[in-house]
């Protein structure tokens, strides 16, 4: 007898035995992948991260929230540190005992308030003679310079305040000066400016504060009248006067960027000129990073600064003494 069905039966009954286990597998790793989802999904979503546009947005609002604070910082240390920055006006002489003398000049700058009764500015302001190669000379040979007078000028005061030695560096062209103990009340309610406390780094931002150009600074700001009157008489010490009197003894900002920083150099693009010698460089934090010190004629971005850590020295050795 013929059995002609036999191999259409094996073939259906194999290809339903594949199909089977084809479809268990399949569930198998349906539910091997719906397990692994309900394991893993509850802490992603309890711990979402903030995706590539998110992070972006943060970026952008940290950098908009810095731009914005650096802006505002000279109106900001303007406002809190103005009547803290004063001009200093002084006259110094160079000769030999019983001759008249051989040099005999007027000296401007600035200084700022970093102590109780304690006024920093660089060594050439207080000392006029420092870095003078004619009175150097002269020294060499046995003259003494004589600082005849010293005083500073503060904004909002009507009249000079006296200064006396404080401490000057050996290396650095720093200095520390002492408000004269009989005008201490001329100072009282004054601020003490903020020394930096991190490193100055390059590229950030710098105000500077001081008094660029001195009494002709000054008096080139001054109301029209005011201006005419003083205008030939920016030398004068009875100029500043005046200019105290009258409430418009005001200190210039200029901003810049940090270029370098050199040990205790600081380079930096902030535009000055004499009388500006001894002014605060502010960093974007409103804190005193250096001490406006010099500047390369013809170079914009060669304005020079001390840093505020070659400063400190002076300050502690200033305070100890009575």
């Amino acid at each position: 007898m013929s059995e002609p069905q036999s191999p259409q039966v094996s073939n259906e009954v194999t290809e339903s035995w594949q199909q089977a286990v084809q479809g268990i597998l399949g569930l198998v790793v349906l539910i091997g992948a719906v397990a692994m989802f309900h394991y893993y999904s509850p802490s992603a979503t309890q711990n979402p991260q903030p995706d590539e546009l998110h992070q972006r947005v943060q970026q952008l609002s940290q950098q908009v929230a810095q731009l914005e604070q650096q802006q505002a910082t000279p109106a900001l240390v303007l406002s809190r540190y103005r009547n803290s920055i004063g001009y200093i006006y002084g006259i110094y002489q160079v000769g030999f005992p019983d001759k008249p003398a051989a040099i005999r000049a007027r000296v401007s700058g600035t200084g700022f308030l970093v102590a109780d009764q304690l006024l920093a500015t660089n060594r050439h302001v207080a000392e006029p003679w420092y870095g003078d190669v004619e009175a150097e000379t002269l020294i060499q040979r046995g003259a003494k310079p004589v600082l005849e007078s010293l005083v500073v000028f503060f904004p909002g005061s009507p009249t000079p305040v006296a200064l006396t030695p404080g401490a000057v560096s050996s290396s650095e062209d720093l200095a520390v000066l002492r408000i004269d103990v009989k005008e201490k009340d001329a100072v009282r309610g004054l601020s003490v400016l903020p020394l930096g406390k991190a490193a100055a780094l390059p590229g950030e931002p710098v105000t500077v504060i001081g008094y660029p150009m001195g009494i002709a600074g000054m008096v080139a700001k001054s109301p029209t009248g005011i201006y005419q009157r003083l205008a030939y008489r920016h030398g004068d010490i009875t100029a500043a006067s005046e200019l105290a009197a009258l409430s418009l003894i005001r200190p210039s900002t200029t901003c810049g960027h940090l270029g370098d920083v050199v040990g205790e150099k600081l380079i930096y693009d902030a535009p000055t000129a004499h009388g500006g010698s001894g002014g605060p460089v502010f960093n974007s934090h409103a804190e005193v990073i250096g001490v406006n010190s010099a500047y390369i004629d013809g170079f914009s971005g060669g304005t020079l600064g001390v840093s505020i850590e070659a400063l400190r020295p002076l300050i502690a050795a200033a305070e100890k003494e009575p």
